[in-house]
């Protein structure tokens, strides 16, 4: 089981303790190899004292702070099982969930791809809630009745995946990173979208209730927002090339913003009292269509109150990452052309 953490002290413990506790409930020989990504707060500290007691044999690699992706191939590269837990630190794995796996892990395809069912921690407070809007809009179908689903290419952008819990093997996982291997800053590439997508390619991934664990999200409003900041690079990141209409899409999300700004200024400047107000309306019908599809897909209430109550500064520091996105990995858009001169 390896897990990467960044910062993280004051939950750690908690999803250590989930881990460990829900491993424990098996006949499996476990080990749990976390890193430490260069954290500056008490994590170090903490992580050895937890180590000193921890039940199952553990191991801590510390390194400079490199993002999410290089940590964990570095702990796949340390670990000595033929399969990885891979897990995010901000995750509370559900009691039964190593219980499920060990049931019914053998009667599926051998080497089967986990990823698990992760819905967000009801009980935090109103801005931790807002990622479930766009996980509706998108995700809707699967959250509404969530069952055992065979993730493939022809599904993929239409259900929940990622890298805060996924079972896969070792060297599978290795193979993965290093076809997707990050050509820029490693920081700011995406840990999982890319990396699935090859994945799949390969062999389906079961998304399952039975396997799955809480996401904790960010609880206050600055860490929302750095967050949003964050996820903003990570989106150009995870599909910048993989199709003309997605460049065209994200190139457009990084421009439409500034274009929209600079008329309002010419109507204020103007005059042009109707073409404003047109021009307001527009922006509070595209704000408020979100939250009545999230609605119709059965979004919790709280969440959509939290989308509405903070979707401006989101949009703001949201489109900001999306434009150092675009810089930062603007030769994906040029490979991504390439590509496709090539191919025909």
């Amino acid at each position: 089981m390896i897990l990467a953490s960044y910062n993280a002290a004051p939950w750690l413990a908690t999803a250590l303790d989930s881990i460990v506790h829900a491993a424990l409930r098996t006949s499996w020989p476990v080990e749990l190899v976390v890193v430490d990504d260069g954290s500056t707060d008490d994590t170090a500290q903490m992580l050895a004292e937890y180590k000193a007691a921890c039940a199952i044999p553990m191991r801590v690699i510390s390194q400079q702070n490199s993002g999410r992706f290089l940590a964990f191939h570095a702990a796949a590269e340390a670990a000595t099982g033929e399969r990885v837990l891979i897990m995010g630190d901000r995750m509370l794995m559900q009691p039964d969930a190593f219980e499920y796996l060990e049931r019914v892990d053998p009667t599926l395809p051998e080497g089967q791809v986990w990823n698990g069912h992760v819905p967000t921690a009801p009980d935090g407070p109103l801005v931790s809630r807002f990622w479930e809007v766009p996980l509706h809009i998108f995700w809707g179908s699967y959250l509404a009745d969530p069952k055992p689903t065979q993730i493939t290419e022809a599904n993929f952008d239409r259900v929940p995946k990622g890298t805060g819990s996924l079972l896969i093997g070792r060297q599978f996982f290795l193979d993965a990173c290093k076809a997707v291997w990050p050509k820029e800053n490693a920081a700011l590439v995406s840990d999982d979208t890319k990396l699935l997508r090859y994945v799949v390619q390969h062999r389906p991934m079961r998304l399952d209730p039975g396997f799955g664990a809480i996401y904790r999200p960010r609880v206050n409003v600055r860490s929302f927002l750095s967050h949003a900041y964050t996820r903003g690079t990570l989106f150009v990141d995870s599909y910048a090339g993989t199709s003309l209409v997605r460049n065209i899409l994200l190139l457009g999300l990084s421009i439409i913003p500034v274009v929209y700004v600079i008329a309002l200024l010419v109507a204020l400047v103007t005059g042009a009292w109707a073409y404003l107000l047109a021009l307001v309306v527009l922006a509070v019908l595209g704000l408020l269509a979100p939250a009545a599809v999230a609605a119709i897909r059965k979004a919790p209430a709280r969440a959509i109150l939290s989308y509405l109550t903070y979707v401006i500064p989101f949009g703001v520091v949201f489109w900001a990452g999306l434009v150092r996105g675009v810089v930062v990995h603007r030769r994906t858009f040029r490979r991504a052309r390439r590509g496709t001169s090539n191919s025909q």
